[in-house]
């Protein structure tokens, strides 16, 4: 046994909430090292005589990645508090109790063992209910339709009459996307990520000049709160985009520093290395090294009054529910935890998501956000269908390890996403294969989370690295894929009848055959197996696991005759067993 690669801390992704009376305990060990994994539990003041009381339950395996196997067990905390420990049992039938102190050829005593001094109502990780049944639909304003061609900025281009850039206009509005949130309804849609909306300079709107104003472009807090009650009506949420990282060129705090130097009662806001400015050479912190971008000081008390009245505001002002945090990983702390007790205070629902790009845990503790954005998620997809580099088996062991970065209660609330205003568009990383993206809508729609289609991307919008990526929407049919649309409206009207497919059920991967993606979800109430076929053959599968199951959607060459699968090649199917 290799004890150096057993891993457990009581926190974290190893120790948490996952309701007001139960913990879940996760453990990870070497990879194949381990034959049975059992956890030792009870509560630190039980005893009988000398004797602690305490109970014995296996560890769930819950999948491995390249290097380690990784093990789930939840109990139920009666009096809110535990001391445990693991027995460990190797291959050679060898038992080690591994304790908050170390390794033990007996259990030592209940003072030696991992604690969980209580559980207390206000520590437990909870994002918003409605959450884990969301699909997103993100919006970038400018790019989605034109509803108001009063608004339109000075020299906007007839709609879709050119190739985008970084500065040209097109006038889309909010006008616009109220226009067509019956089509949003229609496709399934139950929450809209917008970019910026607020007063700014660029086209991308990350750039503000106001944020307590709506883009003239985009219409007026009226209009906001005209799309926001009718989305509402429609069953679909709102969540706005939030860059309080930094300020655009054009902010009025920034323009007063730039003008009066060493004498701007505002040269506090940022954090100027000496005065006066130069933005020639850069001597004040910026996003990147954009210097029409000047990093905020979080850290001053009146910027960040300023930013939290701005974050209320919004909530309060036209009823959003949400906010999605740009940079997040470069502002402090302590303003995200204020952010959030102002944000809750106003609306306990409001889901609070983060754009971090890494190891994101600091930021997942429930005192900042609810989740972030599943960049990782997308790495694994476009490795295994652009670069075709990942293996089934690769992708199976990565995503494992992504899965067990976080609490389980964390993974229902994460935003998983395969396209963005950031990135080239999905049908463009697969070179234009439709049949590779219909099998990565049919994993996006499967997966534990909460998924988010870019706009355009379900009736197969193509582009490149932005600016290419920010096409205005095509609204004429005859310019749409209505084949994917009806695919990507299948998937998520299947997710929402089903229940284990969404956030109910857990994910495990299963390996079948070195060509095909499998991953099981099972629940109390069914198993789902979804399976996804990388080569260009055709693959005829079984399982003994299968018995009972039904085809609930697949491609049209896919077949299904009792518990025998012929999936076609680069085909994709969904099987269901009810209990």
């Amino acid at each position: 046994m290799d004890k150096s690669s057993v891993v457990h801390f009581a926190r974290d992704q190893f120790l948490y909430s996952s309701s007001l009376e139960s913990i879940t305990i996760m453990i990870m060990a070497k990879k194949g090292d381990i034959a049975k994994m059992e956890l030792l539990h009870g509560d630190p003041y039980d005893f009988e005589g000398p004797k602690w009381i305490h109970e014995n339950i296996e560890m769930r395996s819950t999948g491995s990645d390249e290097l380690y196997d990784y093990y789930r067990q939840t109990i139920r905390l009666p009096h809110l508090r535990a001391r445990y420990a693991f027995r460990l049992t190797d291959h050679d039938g060898k038992v080690t109790y591994f304790t908050e102190k170390g390794f033990y050829e007996e259990l030592p005593e209940v003072g030696l063992l991992f604690a969980l001094p209580y559980l207390h109502h206000t520590e437990v990780f909870s994002a918003p209910e409605w959450v884990k049944d969301t699909v997103w639909y993100q919006i970038f304003p400018e790019r989605f339709a034109n509803g108001n061609k009063d608004l339109d900025p000075e020299g906007a281009l007839e709609w879709g009459s050119a190739e985008p850039t970084p500065e040209n206009f097109f006038g889309g509005d909010l006008e616009g996307v109220i226009d067509h949130l019956d089509y949003l309804k229609e496709l399934g849609i139950t929450g809209i990520y917008f970019t910026p909306v607020f007063h700014a300079f660029s086209n991308h709107k990350y750039d503000t000049i106001d944020y307590l104003e709506i883009d003239p472009q985009f219409g007026t807090k009226e209009t906001l709160k005209k799309l926001v009650e009718e989305a509402h009506n429609r069953g679909i949420k709102v969540m706005l985009d939030a860059v309080f990282n930094h300020s655009g060129y054009h902010f009025k705090p920034f323009q007063d520093l730039l003008q009066n130097g060493k004498d701007s009662k505002y040269k506090d806001w940022f954090h100027p290395h000496s005065l006066p400015l130069d933005e020639q050479n850069l001597n004040y912190d910026t996003f990147g090294y954009v210097s029409s971008m000047p990093k905020l000081n979080t850290k001053n008390p009146e910027v960040k009054d300023y930013l939290l009245t701005v974050a209320k505001y919004w909530v309060e002002e036209c009823g959003i529910d949400g906010w999605r945090l740009d940079v997040a990983n470069e502002v402090d702390f302590d303003f995200w935890r204020s952010f959030r007790k102002t944000v809750k205070n106003e609306k306990e629902d409001a889901y609070i998501l983060g754009e971090i790009w890494h190891d994101s845990m600091p930021w997942l503790r429930g005192d900042q956000f609810d989740a972030v954005m599943n960049y990782p998620f997308l790495t694994a997809i476009l490795e295994m269908f652009r670069e075709e580099t990942l293996e089934p088996s690769r992708f199976a062991e990565k995503m494992t390890k992504v899965y067990h970065m976080y609490p389980h209660t964390v993974n229902k609330a994460a935003f998983n996403l395969v396209g963005s205003h950031d990135t080239p568009r999905i049908l463009t990383e697969c070179q234009g294969d439709i049949a590779k993206v219909k099998q990565i809508y049919t994993i996006l729609l499967t997966f534990t989370g909460t998924p988010c289609i870019y706009y355009g991307d379900e009736i197969a919008l193509d582009g490149d690295q932005d600016p290419g990526c920010r096409k205005c929407m095509p609204w004429n049919e005859e310019e749409q894929n209505r084949d994917m649309f009806a695919h990507v409206q299948r998937l998520i009207a299947l997710r929402k009848d089903n229940p284990v497919l969404a956030n109910e059920g857990d994910l495990l991967f299963v390996h079948i055959d070195p060509e095909v993606v499998m991953y099981k979800r099972e629940s109390d109430e069914a198993d789902a197996y979804i399976l996804i076929n990388l080569s260009d053959n055709e693959k005829e599968l079984s399982s003994e696991e299968w018995q009972a199951s039904e085809l609930l959607y697949a491609d049209s060459e896919t077949k299904w005759d009792e518990n025998h699968l012929s999936i076609s090649k680069r085909g994709y199917a969904i099987l269901i067993k009810q209990k």
